[in-house]
């Protein structure tokens, strides 16, 4: 287990932060008030997302693997990451939807109606909270997958390299 200390560090790392994300996202009022914003701040996390994988990779190249890292031991440690993050998904969105914003289904479900972007039960079965904990696990999933690939790229570095 110690050996997949650094993953599971960052992979709570990312948790951690993307708690505080929401908690940031509800306090600019994104989950009320500004609720007609909300879709696009939000993808402002991918910032430190990224920036969360490639600090996990390199302390992983740096500490793990004595400076050196391949491209697959990086996607690899990138991947344990992810994993560390889906597992956590349904916990951290039940600590959204219930402690950090409980009224955002509600008011995301009466924004969409209200300006006829979509019809009230479409509303109610799009924000609720089964389905966003499937969304975010399949998303932490696939993202976490492809960030890892690529982060991997630029965070290998051969023996040869000084």
């Amino acid at each position: 287990m110690n050996q997949y200390r650094t993953e599971l560090k960052w992979g709570l790392v990312f948790v951690g932060m993307s708690l505080l994300w929401m908690l940031g996202e509800r306090l600019a009022g994104l989950h009320d008030e500004r609720i007609a914003h909300h879709a696009v701040y939000t993808n402002l996390i991918a910032i430190p997302a990224i920036l969360i994988y490639w600090l996990g990779l390199r302390e992983k190249r740096d500490h793990d693997y004595g400076g050196k890292m391949s491209w697959r031991q990086g996607f690899v440690a990138g991947l344990l990451i992810t994993a560390v993050v889906v597992v956590l998904t349904p916990v951290s969105q039940w600590l959204t939807a219930r402690v950090i914003s409980p009224d955002y289904f509600t008011n995301a479900i009466e924004y969409g109606v209200a300006n006829e972007l979509t019809t009230r039960a479409e509303a109610e079965q799009f924000f609720s909270f089964g389905n966003y904990v499937l969304m975010a696990t399949l998303g932490a999933l696939v993202m976490g997958v492809f960030t890892s690939a690529v982060v991997a790229l630029f965070v290998r570095r051969s023996a040869y390299v000084s």
